[in-house]
């Protein structure tokens, strides 16, 4: 039997219930990427929230391309089970802050719909990186297909299209602007997304791009909590126990964290009295997640896989990885934060190295490999250039670099990544010994971000003849 609004009363009995009557809500927030993080993370939060009193907060999601998603989601009234795993504890909870997820492909007009309506103050971000559709400069890639099909004015794929006309609707309906809250790991996300959408506008209505620089706010955030993708086996183990099949749950570690700037165009749910961090300025929190954690991450995915392991708590306890890992973390990352940003990155390596080694959590180290092209600029390029600028080495992140500049290669394994063409080409150009000229020397791919010292092709150009 399958979990569902009239089948919930039988979950087991060591499911925590919601707070709240999830269908008698409204919803509040439409959310772009309704995929396993913000299941367990935002809607997670959201849920705790309409817990605590807060009410009409529901969550409609969106899916821009797979309708997976809805088929998991729309079936059980939005709702699904959250656990939380530790080597030595289990927690489990029914969320209910998910109202229904649509697929905009099938029914774009539904979307357009939902961000234009008089309830939703709030439209949220889980797209990746690549669904920012930015060039490697940070600048709107018009030459994308998506996009450019969006600035011709046809029915909208990409996130700047489906807001453009939803925020056309509600200008014309007298009604007030919109919070756009991105959750994705980009640098400075928040002005990040502003900048996008007002260049999209300015190309296609420049006085909707006036009414959204009046009315509307883009609050930049901080987002953290490991969550793996769902098996076929971690689904059966959930029905086992909680006494239903709930095609929708996730798996996650205890550990949350969110860091909102505080810069809201209206009405938000109080999610700082569920545990989020509200503050003026987020960029010391971001930069440490995205140096330490999120360049940590794809170090163990890169060096890991080659070394042949699978999962992140494998790769961590690889006596010739962590030391690498180590280094980067508490050397080379925490070197290029601010002094002045208050975070201990003693302590913080630390509790994110027992994360790691959390071997309930069957992180696969392919799933942090993918889109790897979009991920290094922040994570380890920009403070490669930090650390260049101040006269000192990184060997251990050049030693990670390296590792992906060998996965993109394409010959050892499949490579997911919106660049693995155009990749792929300039190895078989280039070849081992001209490849990390053609991606970060003078007129390299991600010159715009780091531009390699000679010592430092020399380095990576060893690391790859090994």
């Amino acid at each position: 039997m399958r979990l569902g609004r009239e089948t919930a009363a039988q979950l087991a009995a060591s499911v925590e219930r919601p707070g709240y009557d999830p269908a008698a809500q409204k919803c509040g927030i439409v959310h772009f990427g309704i995929g396993a993080f913000h299941r367990a993370h935002q809607a997670a939060y959201t849920d705790a929230a309409m817990a605590a009193g807060d009410r009409d907060w529901r969550i409609i999601g969106v899916s821009l391309r797979s309708g997976d998603v809805a088929a998991q989601l729309n079936p059980q009234d939005g709702l699904y089970t959250l656990v939380e795993r530790s080597s030595d504890a289990v927690a489990m909870r029914l969320i209910g802050s998910v109202a229904r997820v649509i697929v905009a492909p099938e029914a774009p007009d539904d979307v357009i719909a939902a961000i234009a309506s008089p309830d939703t103050h709030i439209v949220s971000f889980t797209v990746t990186e690549k669904g920012y559709v930015r060039r490697a400069d940070g600048s709107l890639d018009t030459d994308n297909s998506a996009l450019a099909s969006d600035l011709s004015g046809a029915v909208p794929r990409t996130i700047y299209g489906f807001l453009a006309a939803g925020l056309a609707r509600r200008r014309a309906a007298g009604l007030p602007g919109l919070t756009l809250l991105s959750c994705d790991n980009l640098a400075d996300n928040g002005r990040q997304l502003r900048l996008l959408m007002r260049a999209y506008l300015e190309a296609t209505d420049p006085t909707l791009a006036d009414w959204f620089n009046a009315h509307c706010r883009c609050p930049a955030t901080m987002i953290d909590r490991i969550v793996p993708a769902m098996t076929m086996e971690d689904r059966a183990w959930v029905a086992g126990e909680i006494g239903l099949e709930d095609e929708g749950a996730i798996i996650t570690e205890p550990f949350t964290q969110w860091v909102i700037e505080d810069d809201f165009a209206g009405p938000r749910p109080r999610w700082e009295a569920v545990g989020a961090q509200l503050v003026d300025d987020v960029r010391p929190y971001e930069a440490a997640k995205l140096r330490m954690l999120n360049g940590a991450h794809s170090a163990l995915a890169y060096l890991g896989l080659d070394a042949g392991h699978e999962f992140v708590h494998q790769a961590v306890a690889d006596l010739a990885i962590r030391p690498v890992i180590e280094t980067i973390m508490r050397e080379e990352a925490a070197a290029t934060l601010e002094p002045a940003s208050g975070i201990d990155t003693v302590a913080y390596a630390g509790s994110l190295l027992d994360r790691f080694a959390n071997s309930a959590l069957q992180h696969k180290l392919m799933q942090i490999a993918m889109d790897g092209s979009q991920k290094i600029p922040q994570r380890w390029l920009e403070p490669l250039a930090t650390s260049q600028a101040a006269g000192r080495s990184s060997p251990a992140t050049l030693q990670a670099l390296a590792a992906w500049i060998r996965h993109v290669r394409g010959d050892r394994r499949a490579v997911d990544d919106p660049q693995a063409q155009a990749l792929g080409a300039l190895w078989q150009a280039h070849g081992r010994e001209g490849i990390a000229e053609a991606l970060f020397g003078a007129n390299g791919m991600f010159t715009a971000t780091w531009q390699a010292a000679a010592t430092d092709l020399e380095y990576l150009s060893k690391q790859l003849r090994q």
